[in-house]
């Protein structure tokens, strides 16, 4: 599949900001499965300066400066993206490796995959392990079940358990009153996901990027009527990472398109800045376009 992506941010202030600095997270990254092909970034107003680079996890990110008065700010990039599936839909997830042997094999394995993976497994800015998520995760992996067909189960329980909500939460919200009302919207499954295997002791990473949608029968798309997305993937010792997404209860394949990942949403916001004079109040505006250019 080729997509085109269209990501638009506006902020809007109640008093002119002065001096700003931002990081955007914004420009699909290549990967195995995914070329990002062409992309174009407009800063209104136009950005004093502006570099690219990778950050840690290898994701593509923008620092910009504005250095002048303005009361708006506005981030439009534009992205050609072509996405093959050569991720796990179709395997058998029956067969390979014993999620005990897995354990066992993240705990003791001196590969590099897997010392790389191990940052994974430990706490994060969103993410703490517990005992909760560890149990609400233990029915999935029962004795000698292989790590992928337990980790899909905890997908499905999740997608079935909890109800999407999207006014039930924000991007602050504690993991443990997700668990505990059952309640939110893609990143917050995918962090209760990820908090499981966590608790388990294997290790997992965060997932944004966007997700194509196709309108009902008869129905016209609308602009910018997409969102962006967030889904999960799990190590396995051996075999390397496979991707699963709790909010649509699937794996993913060539209609999810990746932006970036690290150890949760904190590490691949779209777009974070520091305001140093002005700004008070301020409104935020977002929209999403994913259009399917061909197959």
């Amino acid at each position: 599949m080729i997509y085109r992506i269209r990501h638009i941010t506006q902020y809007k202030y109640a008093s002119p900001v002065s001096l700003a600095y931002n990081l955007a997270c914004l420009l699909p990254r290549n990967t195995e499965y995914q070329t990002c092909l062409d992309h174009h970034l407009n800063i209104t107003p136009t950005a004093t300066a502006l570099a690219q680079r990778k950050d840690y996890f290898g994701n593509n990110t923008h620092n910009f400066s504005l250095e002048r008065a303005h009361t708006e700010l506005i981030v439009d990039i534009q992205s050609t993206v072509r996405v093959a599936d050569v991720r796990l839909v179709g395997r058998d997830l029956e067969i390979g490796n014993a999620w005990e042997d897995s354990l066992l094999l993240m705990q003791s394995s001196k590969d590099e995959a897997t010392l790389r993976a191990r940052e994974f497994v430990l706490d994060s800015a969103f993410i703490k392990a517990h005992k909760e998520l560890r149990e609400y995760a233990l029915p999935s992996f029962t004795n000698g079940r292989p790590l992928l067909s337990a980790v899909r189960d905890l997908t499905h329980r999740i997608f079935t358990d909890f109800t999407y909500d999207p006014g039930f939460t924000n991007v602050s919200t504690p993991l443990d009153e997700v668990l505990q009302h059952r309640r939110g919207v893609c990143q917050d499954f995918a962090h209760l996901a990820i908090g499981c295997l966590r608790s388990m002791g294997f290790a997992a990473r965060y997932i944004s990027g966007y997700l194509e949608t196709i309108p009902p029968p008869g129905q016209e798309k609308l602009v910018g009527a997409d969102a962006s997305h967030a889904w999960f993937s799990v190590f396995s010792p051996t075999e390397g990472w496979f991707e699963f997404d709790p909010t649509n209860d699937n794996i993913p394949g060539p209609q999810h398109i990746t932006t970036a990942w690290g150890r949760d949403y904190a590490d691949v916001s779209p777009l974070k800045g520091v305001i140093f004079e002005g700004g008070g109040s301020q409104s935020l505006l977002v929209s999403v376009d994913v259009q399917r250019l061909e197959a």
